[in-house]
């Protein structure tokens, strides 16, 4: 079994139909809102496939960044663009079928430093690898009652 070696815990709240409101655990980080596109919700903010996404592309953004910086290379910014296909499963239920992550780091020509990078910044990106190794996701449902 793997050690812990830091936990976080966020709070969603349901804002109206499928808008959700995201508290993070910091306060210095601001709230999030998320919904749902047509026909379930009213598309007034990205969903959870896209904040995936992001979080994907961050992650491996942020794990070439310090890996260039390690190496020494030096750097004037990256774009990155992340393509995600969603498909339909065997029991025709929506999923996240293929994601393409394209990294475009801004580099001095002779940045010949950059090759050991290529090979083993993947493995340092936290969110990619563990999507890539499968993600144990325990569900509990607590419903707690009003009166009516």
């Amino acid at each position: 079994m793997s050690q812990v070696m830091s936990e976080f815990a966020i709070q969603m709240e349901q804002v109206d139909g499928f808008e959700f409101k995201v508290r993070f655990d910091k306060e210095q980080f601001a709230e999030l809102l998320l919904d749902e596109p047509p026909p379930l919700g009213k598309d007034a903010a990205p969903n959870a496939a896209r904040i995936l996404a992001a979080a994907i592309g961050n992650c491996l953004s942020a794990s070439l960044v310090f890996c260039l910086q390690r190496s020494g290379v030096k750097t004037q910014g990256l774009r990155s663009e992340v393509k995600v296909q969603i498909v339909r499963n065997e029991q025709r239920r929506l999923r996240i079928g293929q994601v393409d992550v394209t990294l475009h780091p801004k580099v001095a020509a002779d940045a010949e430093a950059m090759v050991k990078c290529l090979p083993m910044f993947e493995d340092f990106c936290t969110v990619t690898q563990s999507i890539r190794q499968g993600i144990d996701v325990k569900v509990h449902v607590e419903p707690e009652t009003t009166s009516a």
